[in-house]
């Protein structure tokens, strides 16, 4: 029998990770999602672990190879929107992607943004990324779209001196902080424990 549970976690990804696990401590793995949609099986407790991938920047061949590289490595992988769009021929411009993800529609990565996988917990703590440099770059591209949003919205804050589009931008701000703290801290430890 399945559980179905309905969330929307939007940006926050450690939060959405953290509710997996939590639910995978409860005795409970993914089996399908949807738009606002995790579907569950009873499995043993804390039998497997979770981890939020975003893949919003990457081109859709890059994101179907990145896939099915972690499917070969014997995770379980399942794609996950990172908005709540339910219109049908949307298309979305970003900028801060690779070429050839910088226009994303249905066919390609436009709600498909997350990767969601699992694998068997061996009770080692689950990183897609080891490296110093690899998490610099991957917190890189979480950044790149808040910080593209907040200077967009600060422009338009200015030239129309909205004092609510300003403020907005302010609170963009907080998350291109939190992740250009956490790429300098990654460069940092990558230079101090360089061989």
């Amino acid at each position: 029998m399945s559980k179905k549970c309905y969330r929307f976690f939007g940006g926050l990804l450690t939060v959405q990770k953290n509710w997996l696990n939590k639910m995978a401590e409860k005795g409970y793995r993914l089996i399908r999602t949807g738009k606002l949609l995790y579907e569950f099986e009873k499995c043993k407790p804390g039998q497997v672990q979770y981890c939020v991938e975003f893949i919003g920047q990457k081109s859709k061949a890059n994101a179907e190879d990145y896939h099915d590289f972690l499917e070969e490595m014997g995770y379980s992988v399942f794609y996950k929107n990172i908005n709540l769009n339910y219109s049908v021929g949307k298309v979305r411009w970003r900028p801060w992607a690779e070429i050839g993800g910088r226009i994303a529609t249905n066919t390609t990565t436009f709600n498909r943004e997350l990767l969601i996988v699992e694998k068997e917990n061996d009770g080692k703590p689950f990183e897609l990324h080891t490296s110093y440099e690899d998490r610099a770059n991957y917190y890189s591209n979480l950044r790149n779209p808040w910080l593209l949003l907040m200077l967009m919205l600060a422009a338009f804050a200015t030239v129309n001196r909205s004092v609510i589009l300003g403020i907005i931008a302010v609170i963009f701000l907080i998350p291109v902080i939190i992740y250009q703290l956490q790429i300098m801290k990654n460069r940092h430890e990558a230079k101090m424990k360089e061989w």
